[in-house]
């Protein structure tokens, strides 16, 4: 007895080919993996209007032939009858998304060129007629020259005429315009149909249009991206300088309050040395966290963060990666540890773990009150142009040397340790929407209390620990109490390291705790100046004003240079350890990291003494 057809369904990922799947279905279906692979296999038995009964398979999607993932390499061997035990279909039924049909025409042309019997779904139609979009499917017939049903799979619409389409569909030739034709040619076909198939669509559904073509424009695309990201670090200082001004006001009035209503004891000291001038040091930046993090949800509630992926794959390309290490990359910009769980979607292991390796490039939130106090102190508020402040220009260069030097990294990884082919990248664009005030403010609110949680725990308990290290044993009489402490002794030995590339003894001090978290390097350095003031007036001036008293230009660019490329906080290390599955990968993480940092501190504080400044 011979066996039953097989149609199959087939199309990109969220085409609606389950929901498709389902309704023709029904109950008579089973769900396996295919053998030798963790790839979900989904047939069941579909009765035809004639009568006949056939197989119908659920394949996984797909954005093309040629594979880049298990789930896309299932399809293709499915599809051209190369997968072991599997019999090659007998009709293909090509699932289209009607509010995103250019995207999955791509796809459907290179289905086509194959010959076999296929049919279109056009699916989701009355989601793209909801959105402003009609189209007419007669237009797409003649142009693919195949049967195209409009079908809502979720209201059993157009099923009976799609399977009725299904039993007729039979034997043809490619058409000349489908074969052996590039993905260039195939997208601007696509691009062509789609636009054909309009019968009407609304003055949004234009606009929206009207702005990817600028947005995602190869040339015109980049210069927006680069010039927001200018204006968000603009932002950054221009906008919270009055709020990181009263916050500050605020920190010096506790401290005053402080000192003057305790007698001079070990408790008053802990509080005015350790908690109030190390915590409340860290605390002043959360204006310019807040303003970051604004610009940042309102990128992805708009639509915009998946257009600036779609925008670096190119960039991404051409050291050998795709824009799929984008996402996980600007994740980063938050967070390393989010980012690099995030590469888990990344399907290529040699994209992954490179990606994984340059994650801590990524300037993280955690450096940003690194970074502002050090440009306040020594970087000029002056405008160096129409808009454009000296400062918050400093602030978004520290930014792209990150993005620059992960770039290289990657180049002399994929050419060496992670050596390998870079991998394609498609994704389908969110539609354009405007922020809902109060998605913002409740994401605003969830990462500034994530900040404060970590200023009043991790912040809060290393700054503890090092005011103890720096208090004990104290100091005789006329003896500075840092060189006399505990901390000041490691810190000598540190210095004799980090001497030759202009750190002293306090900013070697800084970088131990820094490693729990990058913040804390601010509340180091206020802690060690507190401990060493001579007076209370001293002791409570602010960290900006102590710093321009005892480094020089060279030394705060350097330490800014440090800070670039050095490896992230612990919690980092245990995340690449725990996404490696080992040591080797971490420890070679930190060992170039440090040496990187090493470098570029040492270049450029010897460049800035070669300069004069």
């Amino acid at each position: 007895m011979s066996r039953p057809r097989k149609i199959a369904l087939v199309g990109n990922p969220n085409a609606g080919k389950s929901a498709l799947f389902n309704a023709l279905t029904g109950a008579r279906q089973k769900i396996a993996n295919y053998p030798g692979v963790t790839v979900e296999r989904k047939s069941g038995r579909l009765i035809l209007p004639t009568g006949e009964p056939v197989e119908l398979t659920d394949l996984p999607g797909a954005y093309g032939l040629d594979a880049t993932s298990p789930d896309e390499e299932v399809t293709s061997k499915v599809i051209r009858g190369e997968f072991p035990g599997e019999a090659e279909p007998d009709v293909l039924v090509v699932v289209l998304d009607a509010s995103n049909l250019e995207q999955h025409l791509v796809f459907a042309q290179e289905l086509l060129a194959l010959g076999k019997p296929t049919v279109i779904a056009l699916n989701m139609v009355d989601l793209a007629e909801r959105d402003g979009l009609v189209l007419d499917p007669a237009v797409l017939e003649e142009e693919l020259g195949v049967r195209v049903v409009p079908t809502v799979a979720v209201r059993r619409r157009g099923l009976t005429e799609l399977a009725e389409a299904a039993s007729s569909a039979g034997l043809r030739e490619p058409g000349p315009s489908l074969t052996e034709i590039g993905e260039t040619e195939r997208r601007v076909a696509a691009h062509a149909m789609a636009n054909g198939a309009i019968l009407s669509e609304t003055r949004q559904r234009r606009l929206h249009a009207r702005l990817d073509s600028v947005l995602l424009n190869p040339w015109a695309g980049p210069f927006v991206l680069f010039a927001l990201l200018f204006v968000i670090f603009q932002a950054v200082f221009a906008w919270a300088t009055p709020f990181a001004d009263a916050l500050e006001a605020g920190v010096g009035a506790l401290h005053d309050a402080v000192t003057g209503l305790m007698p001079a004891s070990f408790v008053r000291d802990l509080l005015t040395e350790g908690i109030i001038s190390g915590v409340g040091s860290v605390v002043v930046f959360l204006p310019q966290i807040v303003i970051l993090f604004a610009f940042i949800l309102a990128m992805e509630a708009s639509g915009y963060m998946a257009r600036a992926a779609f925008l670096m794959d190119r960039m991404m390309a051409s050291v050998g990666l795709s824009g799929r290490s984008f996402i996980p990359l600007l994740s980063s910009f938050a967070c390393a540890i989010p980012g690099i769980m995030a590469t888990r979607s990344i399907t290529d292991p040699k994209d992954r773990l490179t990606t994984i390796l340059i994650a801590p490039m990524m300037t993280c939130s955690a450096r940003l009150p690194v970074y502002a106090v050090i440009i306040a102190a020594f970087i000029p508020n002056e405008s160096v142009g129409w808009g454009v402040g000296l400062q918050g220009l400093v602030l978004f260069a520290l930014y792209v040397a990150g993005v620059l030097g992960a770039m290289l990294v990657a180049l002399i990884l994929r050419r060496s340790v992670t050596k390998g082919a870079a991998s394609g990248f498609i994704m389908e664009l969110p539609k354009y929407q405007l922020p809902r005030p109060g998605d913002l403010l409740l994401g605003l609110w969830q990462r500034a209390w994530i900040f404060l949680r970590r200023a009043g725990t991790i912040i809060f308990m290393v700054t503890v620990v090092l005011w103890i290290m720096l208090s004990f044993p104290r100091a005789e009489p006329g003896q500075s109490q840092v060189d006399a402490s505990f901390a000041g002794k490691i810190a000598n030995g540190l210095a004799v390291v980090v001497e030759p590339i202009g750190f002293n003894r306090d900013m070697a001090l800084a970088l131990i705790p820094a490693m729990a978290a990058r913040e804390v390097a601010v509340s180091s350095l206020a802690t060690t100046y507190a401990v060493d003031a001579s007076d209370e007036d001293e002791e409570a001036a602010e960290l900006g004003e102590q710093l321009k008293g005892r480094w020089t230009l060279p030394m705060a660019l350097a330490f800014l240079a440090w800070f670039v490329f050095a490896p992230q906080c612990m919690s980092t290390i245990a995340v690449t350890r725990r996404e490696t599955n080992g040591w080797k990968w971490p420890t070679f993480m930190l060992a170039y990291l440090f040496g990187l940092a090493y470098v570029a501190a040492g270049a450029t504080y010897w460049l800035a003494v070669w300069a004069g400044l």
